[in-house]
C-alpha cells in the first residue's frame, strides 16, 4: 500500500563528512539524489558559513537553487536558532526575539523552503506574534518537539493552545522521531562502556530502560553499585528519553507538517534498533500525513572514538527502510 509520505534528508546527517571537508554541498545533493531522497533540509549555520551573524552572499543562494534544479529536489526547512541569551546578563527583549524570527523567515524565503523549524525553547508568544509575517512570505513556523519534551507535556500544550488561539495556518509542530525511543541504543551503550562504564552495571541500565524504571531510582541504584563518572552519566541519559507513545501524534497532526526521521544506527537488516519505525510509519499513514521524514542521523557521535563514520551509507540504508515501510512503488512497479 503506497501513501503520501514523502523522503528526504537534513543535511544535518553529514555534519561529520562536511566539517571534515570529505562532502561538498554538491555532493550532499547529489547523495540525497541518488538515494531518491529529494527533500533537503538545513541547519543554516551548518551549510552557509556565517550564518546568522553575517549576510550570506547572492552567489550562495544562487548556488543552492541551481543545485535544487539540477538535482530535482524541494527545499524542505531551514532549521534555525533563536539566541535569546545572546547579552550576558539579560534576556534578548521580546521586540528583538520576534525580529530575530522574522530574519530567519526572510532566509527560509530566500532559499525556497516551505518551514522554518524553531528550537522548543522559543516562547509561543514569540512565534504567535511572528506567524503574520510567515504568512505573508507563504512559509510555515514548525516548533521541533524533542526529547524530553512530547505531546502531552505541558510546554508542548501551551505552544498547542497558543496555536489553536492565534488561528494562523503558519504555526505548526515537527516531532523528532527520537522522542520515541524504546529501547536503548546499542551504539550509546557501546560507547558509554569504551568510557569506562562497568559491562554490568551497563547491562543493568540498558534493562531498567526497557523495564521503564523511573530514573532517579536508576541513578541510585547504579550509585549504590558503585558507579561513578561515566556510569552516572549514561544512566542520566534516561532522565532526557522516554518511550512515548507515537500514536499521540495524531491529534496534532493538523498541524504536523515536516518530521524528523532521527536515528542512531541502521543495522544490517535495515533496522533502527531503538526506535519503532514500522509503528511509526503506521501511526503518519493513519493521520493522512503528507509531508517529508528527513533522515537525521546522530549516530556518528556515538562511534567516532572508535569507527570510521560512515554517514551516507547509514543515511542510505534508513532510507531504503523507510522506502519499504511508506510502501514507495519500485521502478519496476511504475514501469508497469
Amino acid at each position: 500500500m503506497t501513501s503520501d509520505i514523502k523522503r528526504g534528508v537534513s543535511l544535518y546527517s553529514f555534519q561529520h563528512e562536511t566539517f571534515q571537508g570529505k562532502m561538498s554541498l554538491e555532493d550532499c545533493f547529489k547523495t540525497c539524489a541518488d538515494m531518491g531522497a529529494l527533500g533537503i533540509e538545513i541547519i543554516g549555520e551548518q551549510t552557509f558559513w556565517g550564518w546568522p551573524e553575517a549576510s550570506v552572499d547572492e552567489a550562495k543562494i544562487d548556488e543552492w537553487h541551481a543545485l535544487i534544479k539540477k538535482y530535482d529536489a524541494t527545499a524542505v526547512s531551514h532549521d534555525f536558532m533563536l539566541d535569546y541569551k545572546r547579552y550576558k546578563g539579560r534576556m534578548m527583549p521580546f521586540e528583538e526575539q520576534v525580529a530575530s524570527v522574522k530574519k530567519d523567515i526572510d532566509f527560509g524565503a530566500r532559499l525556497g523552503m516551505k518551514y522554518i523549524r524553531a528550537l522548543v525553547s522559543i516562547a509561543p508568544e514569540v512565534l504567535v506574534a511572528a506567524a503574520p509575517y510567515a504568512e505573508e512570505k507563504n512559509i510555515k513556523i514548525l516548533i521541533e518537539v524533542h526529547a524530553p519534551l512530547h505531546f502531552d507535556h505541558p510546554w508542548i500544550i501551551r505552544h498547542a493552545e497558543a496555536f489553536e488561539k492565534s488561528g494562523s495556518d503558519a504555526l505548526g509542530f515537527l516531532p523528532d522521531m527520537g522522542m520515541f525511543l524504546f529501547k536503548f541504543p546499542p551504539v550509546w551503550k557501546e560507547r558509554f562502556i569504551r568510557n569506562g562504564v562497568p559491562q554490568k552495571i551497563a547491562d543493568y541500565i540498558e534493562a531498567a530502560y526497557e523495564d521503564r524504571v523511573l530514573s532517579e531510582y536508576v541513578i541510585l541504584n547504579v550509585r549504590e553499585m558503585g558507579g561513578e563518572g561515566p556510569a552516572l552519566g549514561m544512566a542520566e541519559t534516561l532522565r532526557h528519553n522516554a518511550a512515548y507513545e507515537p500514536k499521540r501524534m495524531l491529534d496534532f497532526m493538523h498541524r504536523i507538517h515536516n518530521v524528523h526521521g532521527k536515528f542512531y544506527q541502521m543495522d544490517d537488516n535495515l533496522v533502527e534498533p531503538s526506535i519503532p519505525y514500522d509503528e511509526i510509519v503506521r501511526v503518519l499513514k493513519q493521520g493522512g500525513y503528507k509531508g517529508y521524514i528527513c533522515s537525521e542521523y546522530e549516530g556518528n557521535r556515538w562511534i567516532e572514538d572508535a569507527h570510521e563514520v560512515d554517514s551516507v551509507e547509514q543515511v542510505r540504508r534508513q532510507q531504503e527502510m523507510l522506502k519499504s515501510l511508506i510502501g514507495e512503488p519500485t521502478p519496476s512497479a511504475l514501469a508497469a
